[in-house]
Order: structure tokens, then C-alpha cells, then sequence
């Protein structure tokens, strides 16, 4: 049994890794800030090994890299901030490749290597091209897009809440997005065929549609009519910068992850919008 370190384990894409190596198992060693936490006990229920582990302390990195073979890792830029993050990623891989670390994968984010000039996409490659300079024995890089769970996260939940599906996006605007189940799969995928994996960089998405055919797909889910409202791109550059810089870019360019030759050739295939939602809100 080879350990996996994954960091960020009680957050979504490293909980999700957590719980599909787990759930196909393999010794997962979880490391997150709060090991008392309720996420932290769900996961050391399911037979991880939970350590305390801080992406901005050596030592406590060092701690739980000790004797892992793999590892997942995931940074935060909205915890961090850009700059933060980035030191976060590159400080985790250039430790790992000093602990022996043989098989290193790094969730970035789609089309980092395509100069964005989005502040928290850019930091991103600038990681990836740390890990790549590492020379680890193995490495992947996956690149999510944007999070299916973002239309029920508090910057969202608000405006459905009253039926409208608020974002500063114009309607003709297709944005793909994933369910972060699915980023868990390819992540234990990224472990499991390691050597297929082996300098893979790859962009995963999951579906591809229009603000206007999310609002329907999540008034269906909801029960209930929601409207799609574009925002104006001024009320989100008050609030973030870099935030409004993405939004422009999906609007002028966007995502461009090739969803079926992806699921073709890896064999787990993605959740499309309407069938996440069912299973989410049936959750709930």
C-alpha cells in the first residue's frame, strides 16, 4: 500500500480525492488544518490517516510528506491570494521532490497555459512550471474548470433564493464547468494509471452550457422558475478584480477543454449539469 498525501482534504477538490482513493483502497494521509473538524472525522471514518498539516508551514509539510509516495495538491488563490498561492504551490512541490516524492499531481486550473492574464490563472501555470522543472520520477497536471458547486456556493445561493441566477455574463456566453466528484475521479485516475498519466496536463470539463440554460437547468432542479440576471462587469470589479478579469475572458474567449475525447480515452465519464443537480439536490 502506497501512501497518498492529499492536501486540502477537507476542502472540495481535495475532499473529493480523499474520498474516491478511499473509496478505492488505497492509504490516503489527509492533511488539513482542522484534524478535529467534522470533514477531518468523516474521512479518518472512511480509514484515512488525518494529519495537521499548514500549506505555509515547513515543517508541518515536511511531517506529512514523510514516506508518501503520491501526492495531491491543491492551493487556494481566494484563501491565499495570488501571490500567497503561489508560493503555497511552489514551496509544497520543491518539498515533496526533496521527501522522494514519486508520483506528484497538481490540480491547476483549464487553459492556465493559454496567457489568460487572469491574475489566479496565471499564478497556476507559474506552479506548473515549477513542478515540471522539478523532475519528479512522475508527474500530472489536471486542470478543472469552472465548479458546477459554485451556483450553490454563498456567492450564488442569495440570488437563486429569490430566482435569480446573477452573474455578469452575457446570455450567449457557453461556459464549461465540472462537477467536483468528477475532478475527485480523475484525480484517483491520475494515481491509479500513473504511468499513463505520467506528464499528462490535462483540461477537464464535465458540460457546456449558457447562463440562460443553467437558470433553466437549476429552476428545474429547484422546482421552481429562476431567471437568468447579468450582472454589471463594474459591480464585480468592486469586489474583485480579478474575478471581473475571468468573467471578461469567458465572455471574449473561454474554456476550451475537449469533454468527449477526454472521457474516450480515460473511460470515467462526466456529469452533464441537469444530472448533477439531481443528485445534489436529492442529497440535500
Amino acid at each position: 500500500m502506497k501512501t497518498i498525501l492529499v492536501t486540502g482534504a477537507t476542502g472540495q477538490q481535495g475532499g473529493a480525492v480523499a474520498r474516491a482513493l478511499l473509496a478505492g483502497g488505497h492509504k490516503v494521509r489527509a492533511m488539513t488544518r482542522k484534524p478535529d473538524g467534522e470533514a477531518a472525522r468523516a474521512l479518518a471514518g472512511k480509514g484515512a490517516e488525518v494529519v495537521r498539516g499548514d500549506l505555509d508551514d515547513v515543517a508541518s509539510l515536511e511531517k506529512a510528506l514523510a514516506g508518501a509516495w503520491g501526492v495531491f495538491a491543491v492551493q487556494n488563490t481566494w484563501e491565499a491570494g495570488v501571490e500567497g498561492e503561489e508560493q503555497q504551490g511552489k514551496r509544497l512541490a520543491e518539498l515533496a521532490r526533496r521527501a522522494g516524492v514519486e508520483h506528484y499531481v497538481y490540480t491547476s486550473v483549464a487553459s492556465a497555459h493559454r496567457r489568460t492574464g487572469i491574475p489566479h490563472f496565471e499564478n497556476k501555470w507559474r506552479i506548473e512550471q515549477t513542478v515540471r522543472a522539478l523532475s519528479f520520477p512522475s508527474y500530472a497536471i489536471l486542470r478543472p474548470v469552472f465548479f458546477m458547486e459554485n451556483f450553490l456556493s454563498p456567492l450564488m445561493k442569495p440570488g437563486l433564493d429569490q430566482g435569480k441566477l446573477a452573474i455578469a455574463l452575457s446570455a450567449d456566453t457557453p461556459v464549461q464547468m465540472i462537477a467536483v466528484e468528477d475532478i475527485g475521479a480523475y484525480g484517483r485516475l491520475a494515481f491509479e494509471q500513473a504511468s499513463a498519466f505520467n506528464g499528462r496536463e490535462l483540461d477537464i470539463a464535465g458540460d457546456e452550457v449558457t447562463m440562460p440554460e443553467a437558470a433553466r437547468a437549476l429552476g428545474a432542479a429547484l422546482k421552481k422558475k429562476v431567471e437568468f440576471l447579468r450582472v454589471p462587469i463594474e459591480d464585480v470589479r468592486k469586489g474583485s478584480e480579478d474575478y471581473a478579469i475571468m468573467l471578461e475572458w469567458f465572455d471574449r474567449v473561454g474554456y476550451d477543454a475537449d469533454i468527449e475525447r477526454v472521457q474516450r480515452k480515460y473511460g470515467a465519464r462526466f456529469l452533464r449539469l441537469g444530472e448533477w443537480l439531481k443528485q445534489t439536490i436529492k442529497r440535500s
